[in-house]
């Protein structure tokens, strides 16, 4: 399975950017798809997830100004950022993986590259 995320990028707080992520996956439509972001020196944290059924979850901090989609026609997910901030400035990675709907727990397995977002003060 190959990523490809796209949509990186810089621009100056309270700017907009929306990322994408092209799967090869087969089983696209039946996998949760999710965004994790890793700053220099720091774990990756998940920033949001959907899983197939189209629940959607997100990190506290980006709540509001996220939002997670998912084509499966094109086997796409988006992440569209708005109000950034200089704290949001990471390597964002996509994936594919499991979503329990039990626990609301989702378990990536499949990495994209990364793609910088910049924010600016």
């Amino acid at each position: 399975v190959q990523l490809q995320a796209s949509g990186g990028g810089s621009v100056q707080a309270g700017g907009s950017l929306r990322l994408s992520c092209v799967a090869s996956e087969r089983t696209f439509s039946s996998s949760a798809l999710g965004w994790y972001r890793q700053v220099a020196g720091k774990q990756r944290e998940l920033v949001a997830v959907v899983s197939s059924g189209g629940r959607r979850n997100y990190a506290e901090s980006v709540k509001g100004r996220f939002t997670i989609s998912r084509d499966n026609a094109k086997n796409t997910v988006y992440l569209r950022m708005n109000s950034l901030k200089p704290e949001d400035t990471a390597v964002y990675y996509c994936n594919t993986g499991r979503y329990d709907y039990w626990t609301s727990t989702y378990t990536p397995v499949y990495w994209g590259q990364g793609t910088l977002v910049t924010v600016s003060s």
